[in-house]
């Protein structure tokens, strides 16, 4: 097993037979060569040192016990861009990248004229959200909270890599922004929480439940517990007009609208389905 093709191939059926994604071979296989798809596509009979050849070995006997390819390759790409993830950080998805051409759209319906807008991202992880609302427009002036250093380290990372102003604030929830030194109120609220129910999380895949953090992922019993709390402590932060944004676990729509019109009874409330046709966002406006 010396040549590109050849690598491919074993690590493809090894995959495969362990039960993982064998497409994660090619991405694998590009990251340890630095090649795009297309580079390595012409040199399929390459010869492979015998470093990248162990080294390419190595990380495909770490995916098979379940380690997330991003997490061995050290990025994921959302919205056309490349972001740095690690353990500390949830994997984004191109759910969410949805969820961000959602805001994109309803900003130009709902807020006319060209002043800024104040964007706040609640829970941000990578920072992929945050980031690239304020890449996509820049009438957005984003803040951005985690409960986690670790997770805001990466973040800042990103931004810093990516060329973009973001202010990121440690702390729980709306927590950092609801104190009156930070008191700055919102045009643009989105947050993509944790929302699996907790009996939920042990039928996880393995690659997911045993690598990703667990804090990004439960949501308490019936997966709404960071919802009540966003929607009660939101009220007094939302300037008059204003954009709520959520992602949402399957079958959690109603139950969302309901916790919001209970306290904004007079939004204009949209569930809308994923590219799959699951139900994945709630947008409200105010």
């Amino acid at each position: 097993m010396k040549y590109v093709f050849e690598a491919l191939n074993w690590a493809s059926s090894f995959l495969k037979e362990a039960g993982r994604d064998e497409n994660a071979a090619e991405l694998l296989l590009r990251h340890h060569l630095q090649m795009s798809r297309a580079s390595m596509l012409a040199n399929l009979r390459l010869v492979l040192s015998d470093e990248q050849l162990q080294a390419f070995k190595s990380d495909v006997m770490r995916h098979a016990s379940g380690i997330p390819v991003q997490y061995l390759i050290g990025y994921e790409e959302f919205y056309g861009r490349r972001f740095y993830v690690n353990e500390e950080v949830l994997i984004p998805r191109p759910e969410t990248e949805e969820l961000v051409e959602g805001i994109l759209q309803r900003t130009n319906q709902y807020f006319g004229g060209d002043e800024p807008l104040e964007v706040v991202d609640v829970g941000t992880g990578s920072g992929a959200i945050a980031i690239t609302l304020a890449l996509e427009n820049p009438r957005y002036r984003v803040r951005a909270i985690d409960i986690a250093q670790e997770s805001l380290q990466i973040a800042e990372k990103n931004a810093l890599e990516l060329g973009t102003n973001v202010q990121w604030l440690h702390g729980d929830l709306l927590e950092p922004i609801s104190s009156q030194n930070n008191l700055k109120k919102v045009d643009i609220l989105v947050s993509n929480p944790p929302y699996i129910p907790d009996a939920d999380i042990e039928i996880l895949s393995t690659i997911v439940k045993d690598h990703e953090p667990i804090r990004a992922l439960a949501g308490g019993k019936d997966g709404l517990n960071f919802y009540r709390r966003l929607i009660k402590d939101m009220v007094p932060l939302l300037k008059e007009k204003a954009l709520i944004a959520f992602e949402i676990g399957t079958g959690q729509g109603q139950d969302v609208k309901q916790l919001i019109e209970q306290t904004l009874p007079t939004a204009k409330i949209e569930i809308i389905s994923d590219i799959n046709g699951k139900e994945r966002m709630v947008f409200a406006a105010k």
